[in-house]
């Protein structure tokens, strides 16, 4: 267990296994007569998977060089909903980010990392608390390295909570607030504004999360004209932070990349509960930094605007 990222053969395995975990043992409520494409809440177990692929093209940093990345995330698991509309769910997740460094700068010539492997288990609990009030919770454990970090080096945790107010039927909003341990650095403290706005029949503005096994707020606005179709226009912020491998250049250090991606996307509804979609932007305010195992900084370099484009997929059963 020491070095869990060591074998490849896990990173491979787990897509597979994270869709075999995403299928529940029943589609639905037998009293409710609601399967998986019906467009209501599923009342008992049911389960779902989401995930995608994004490719970060070539951009130059700041001192020479450049970079690019591809990034993978799959995320499944069991829900359960009672008919008060309490919901608790088990999310297992797997994401891969893989560096390519070019050139004879500080970050090109040293490859500082590669691959980056991150597992992430989280348990996501929505209650009603009164007719207007409704709260969430979400305890969450990471682990975060390339592929022969130190297991225990590499173990981050945290929990997002907070309410939210149903104003009306088409505005909902409320505070709350993240926690989150970060390697070899102090917690960091996000204040969140959990908002769904239903601004028209068809537009809609909402906070949410992205694809990807980063963390960080995001606000999305959202146009569906039908119900096969939906564009989205959204920002968020993301933070990374791994381990590097023991035998490394850097032994045991610690790798940083934040940035503020811009995107747009299209996606097609294949059915009421089941989504594919096409995403595409430009990451601004990019950062990489290099640190040593006690997170003192070792190299830290600004990057161009990148851009991006990946696909996704999304799908309750």
């Amino acid at each position: 267990m020491k070095r869990i990222f060591e074998d490849n053969r896990l990173v491979f395995l787990l897509p597979f296994l994270l869709i075999l975990v995403a299928i529940p043992t029943f589609a639905g409520d037998e009293k409710t007569g609601k399967n998986s494409f019906s467009s209501g809440p599923i009342i008992g177990w049911s389960g779902f998977s989401r995930g995608g692929f994004v490719h970060q093209f070539d951009t130059d940093l700041d001192n020479g060089g450049s970079f690019s990345v591809n990034r993978l995330f799959i995320q499944g698991g069991p829900t359960y909903t009672n008919k008060s509309g309490t919901n608790l769910s088990l999310a297992l997740g797997y994401g891969l980010d893989e560096y390519d460094f070019s050139g004879d700068s500080v970050f090109g010539s040293r490859q500082p990392w590669a691959e980056i492997h991150t597992i992430s288990l989280s348990v996501p609990i929505r209650w009603q608390v009164s007719e207007k009030w409704s709260g969430f919770a979400s305890p969450t454990l990471r682990f975060s390295g390339e592929s022969r970090a130190d297991f225990s080096d590499s173990i981050t945790g945290g929990a997002l909570v907070g309410f939210s107010y149903r104003y009306s039927d088409r505005l909902s909003f409320g505070p709350g607030i993240g926690v989150l341990t970060k390697l070899e650095d102090n917690a960091s403290v996000i204040p969140i504004l959990v908002i769904h706005w239903k601004i028209t029949e068809t537009l809609s503005l909402s906070t949410g999360r992205g694809i990807g096994a980063s963390l960080g707020p995001g606000l999305t606005l959202r146009w569906q004209p039908s119900r096969v179709w939906a564009f989205s226009l959204g920002s968020r912020y993301e933070s990374r932070r791994f381990r590097l491998a023991d035998n490394g250049t850097y032994p045991n250090g610690v790798g940083a990349d934040r940035s503020f991606p811009i995107f747009g996307g299209i996606e097609y509804n294949l059915t009421p509960r089941v989504s594919i979609s096409a995403v595409c932007g430009m990451e601004i305010g990019g950062e990489l930094r290099l640190e040593d195992e006690n997170g003192d900084s070792i190299i830290r370099e600004d990057h161009d605007p990148a851009s991006f484009l990946g696909v996704a997929f999304s799908a309750s059963f």
